[in-house]
């Protein structure tokens, strides 16, 4: 696959399906067999595709107005780095924390690889502290 096509496939994934919540998309982009090595599994019952459309409706549940912005990509081989900002409301409950009606931001990378056209596995890394701090439930550093 060429670097572009990966950077186009990446895009998709953040703009189609996190922002706008198409779930089918997921079945394009990402094998049912995904492995995720950052996000924590909350049922052993989902895992690979399941697993990232429960996670995704979950912080869509919690956020409903959230919005991908890609900031950065790089790609080489089967490997896709992509550098994002996400921006959404906090209207419903996230992980045992009560709506705030708070709006917050956060920034990421992830690093996806992709094998025969689609999501394999994939690692992200994001300020979860900052994004507590925003909702109120983590005082800010001071």
């Amino acid at each position: 696959m060429l670097t572009e096509q990966l950077k186009v496939m990446d895009r998709r994934f953040y703009q189609e399906v996190w922002s706008q919540g198409k779930l089918d998309v997921l079945d394009e982009l990402m094998a049912a067999t995904f492995d995720d090595h950052d996000e924590p599994n909350p049922t052993d019952a989902l895992e690979g595709l399941e697993h990232a459309k429960y996670t995704i409706m979950e912080y869509r549940s919690a956020f409903p107005d959230i919005h991908f912005t890609v900031e950065d990509q790089i790609a080489e081989g089967e490997m896709v780095v992509t550098r994002w900002t996400a921006r959404g409301t906090h209207t419903g409950e996230f992980r045992g924390i009560p709506p705030t009606g708070k709006g917050a931001m956060t920034t990421g990378i992830s690093i996806t690889r992709v094998v025969s056209g689609k999501f394999v596995e994939g690692w992200t890394i994001y300020d979860v502290l900052g994004l507590l701090q925003q909702l109120g439930v983590v005082p800010p550093q001071g």
